[in-house]
């Protein structure tokens, strides 16, 4: 593949893995499952069980495990055609992965944060109706 197709790929292929990272650790569909993983992450006696667990809950960690899956999957290298290119794709695929997730988020929070105001004014205007002329 030539380094433009490589990075058409990178971005691309961190598309699917940012969503599902940010389905399995955030959205309500998961709820159950995330609070079960949760509560083992923080309650279970043996440290190995609280890190898996918690992987299910951190969707930079998650997006890891993804990833690697993605990499299986397609077998999609950067740089070199190699071991090494398959490393080097797979911390670039979770960084990219993770700077989606990140801009998803602000977006969200954003959006959030207009309905907020939105509500206040309607409950304000609500309570502080204008005199009629």
């Amino acid at each position: 593949m030539t380094i433009s197709q490589q990075i058409t790929w990178l971005l691309l292929l961190s598309l699917p893995i940012a969503c599902i990272s940010w389905t399995v650790t955030h959205e309500e569909v998961f709820r159950e499952p995330r609070e079960y993983c949760r509560r083992r992450s923080l309650n279970a006696k043996n440290m190995a069980v609280r890190k898996f667990f918690y992987l299910f809950t951190c969707e930079y960690c998650f997006s890891h495990y993804i990833t690697l899956f993605f990499i299986c999957f397609t077998h999609y290298t950067l740089l070199i055609n190699d071991w090494r290119g398959y490393i080097i794709a797979g911390f670039a695929l979770v960084w990219i992965a993770n700077v989606y997730m990140s801009l998803f988020a602000l977006i969200r929070q954003d959006i959030s944060k207009d309905k907020a105001e939105v509500k206040l004014l309607l409950k304000d205007a609500d309570q502080h109706p204008e005199p009629e002329k």
